[in-house]
């Protein structure tokens, strides 16, 4: 058994201290360079994801009664994987075997095993990139960093949450209660840390591993062993994380089936009858509101952790930017074709005008600046690509081009900027993909309350405001505040409203029907474990 956690003391350690002080901090670098990650790591990364197309994935000793798998690169390849299938009781059962030594073993031994799982995975990152960028369209660096180091900063994040949450108070104490001049009442308490129960991680087309490694390692470090549940066509990352995991608690002592990969195929998913099984008692889930609904309708038995639909505003009152605004949100417009929970949706701008840098700007030349903008970003077809990426759906160009029909067409293409009324049903949602409202409001006021009610009856992960005037701005972070959604003031330059940095911004806020839990706050991990004492009199001393 590998003493793992004495490998990664430091790391921890610095990882808790970032944790606090909110600012930048990662092991894990985000650039794809051989000079950090191997010379040959580039070239060996292609290697190995091109050996898996076409092949059974190997699980050793995971449950399996069938082989599936059917994705479909939306670059254009079928990957032709096929992976270890078993229904939902068989897994269940896995997993509650696995349960008693998972929950049994110290939280030194479980932390240490979740830090070397994210070093290994680190150390694939390559791997990690090629196969995000075949399963949800995302162009290779925003995959490999998406997929890869990101996403383990996410993972890590929850680790050393954690970890602060399990080593925060004693787990022995002896209590001495004076009794006046009698002899005073010794009692020796221990606690001990209950797991939930067997976590079930939901993950989705887009985002399969950024999204999911929170809920992953942080059920995963306090005990609960984890169901992952990939999305059919984006099975791979997700089974690279288990075969990995697998690996890595077997080393630890721990039993392999705390980590298990439930793949189904569209048409015939498991999902539903693994979140009501009485054994799932925690959920940690990413997509749309509808399934969303019906979690919580029928997985009652379960605590549910959701990132869900929302429809992010931008508020343009103002700026002494013009260019550098409209160059941020056309790249924020165009990053992933819109296909991120984080792209903003509907900008709203004075029917009047703003003021701004280079003179007074009309609603249309606003609405303009932003289409010319995104015309100057991808020009060059190569550039766009990378920008771009693939769509990873069909349903999301059926989606766009009926949001086509409703609107006054700004600029065609991808993305798709629409002119429209506020009132508009279309407007009125989240329509995920590459379209942009512009829509115009009756002053900067008004916009900031049309975004911000937005924000509070069907929800938001981000807003942005661009102004001037300090006083209003104060009054919109007070509003945005009240909305429960996080807000970005004058983004220029290479910061992005679509970014989110692990130990420092507290992804999705919890207070609002965008999701109801936070990346990664106490909360996100608290509830996953219970302190349960035993207690008896202390043995007398001689």
């Amino acid at each position: 058994m590998t003493d793992f956690i004495a490998r990664h003391r430091r790391m921890l350690e610095d990882a808790v201290q970032a944790l606090h002080a909110r600012t930048f901090w990662t092991p894990f670098p985000e650039v794809p360079s051989g000079k950090i990650y191997g010379e040959t790591a580039k070239a060996d990364g292609e290697a190995a994801f091109a050996a898996l197309l076409g092949q059974p994935f190997a699980l050793p000793g995971h449950p399996e009664q069938r082989r599936l798998g059917a994705e479909v690169s939306p670059w254009g390849k079928a990957l032709r994987i096929t992976y270890p299938a078993a229904d939902a009781p068989a897994l269940i059962a896995a997993a509650q075997g696995a349960a008693d030594d998972l929950a049994s073993a110290s939280v030194e031994t479980r932390i240490g095993a979740c830090l070397e799982i994210l070093s290994r995975l680190n150390r694939i990152s390559f791997l990690l990139g090629h196969a995000t960028m075949h399963t949800t369209g995302q162009a290779f660096a925003m995959a490999f960093q998406a997929g890869g180091p990101h996403a383990q900063d996410r993972g890590l994040e929850a680790v050393a949450v954690a970890w602060t949450e399990m080593t925060r108070f004693a787990d022995a104490a002896r209590w001495e209660k004076p009794q006046g001049k009698g002899v005073p009442l010794v009692i020796d308490k221990q606690w001990t840390l209950v797991p939930a129960g067997v976590s079930l991680a939901i993950g989705c087309n887009t985002f399969p591993t950024w999204n999911s490694y929170p809920g992953i390692f942080a059920s995963l470090a306090t005990g609960n062993p984890v169901i992952v549940k990939p999305h059919p066509s984006a099975i791979l990352p997700l089974a690279l994380t288990a075969k990995v995991a697998r690996e890595v608690l077997a080393e630890a002592g721990l039993p392999a089936d705390a980590m298990l990969l439930a793949v189904d195929e569209p048409g015939a998913e498991i999902t539903k009858s693994l979140a009501t099984d009485p054994a799932v008692r925690l959920i940690d889930y990413t997509g749309s509101a509808v399934f969303g609904d019906w979690l919580r309708q029928n997985a009652t038995q379960a605590q549910l952790f959701t990132e869900e639909t929302g429809v992010n505003s931008i508020v343009i009152a103002a700026t002494d930017d013009f260019d550098g605004m409209c160059a941020n949100l056309a790249f924020s417009l165009s990053l992933y074709s819109g296909q991120m929970c984080t792209s903003p949706q509907n900008i709203y701008v004075p029917q009047g005008g703003i003021d701004t840098d280079q003179g007074r700007k009309s609603f249309d030349d606003v609405a303009a600046g932003l289409a010319q903008a995104i015309d100057t970003l991808l020009a060059d077809p190569k550039q766009a690509a990378g920008i771009c990426g693939a769509i990873a759906n069909p349903t999301t160009q059926e989606r766009v081009a009926r949001a086509r029909t409703q609107g006054r067409v700004i600029r065609d293409g991808t993305p798709l900027l629409l002119g429209v009324d506020a009132d508009v049903p279309v407007a009125q949602d989240e329509c995920f993909g590459p379209v942009g409202f512009v829509i115009p409001c009756t002053d900067a006021d008004d916009g900031i309350a049309r975004a911000a009610g937005l924000a509070a009856t069907k929800g938001a992960i981000t807003a942005a405001l661009y102004d001037t005037d300090e006083a209003r701005i104060e009054r919109a972070i007070r509003a945005f505040a009240r909305a429960g959604v996080n807000l970005s003031v004058n983004l220029t330059g290479n910061i992005f409203v679509n970014q989110s940095a692990a130990f420092s911004d507290f992804h999705v806020t919890g207070a609002n029907p965008a999701g109801n839990a936070s990346l990664t706050d106490t909360a996100f991990v608290a509830t996953r474990f219970r302190r349960v004492m035993w207690r008896r009199p202390a043995a007398a001393t001689v």
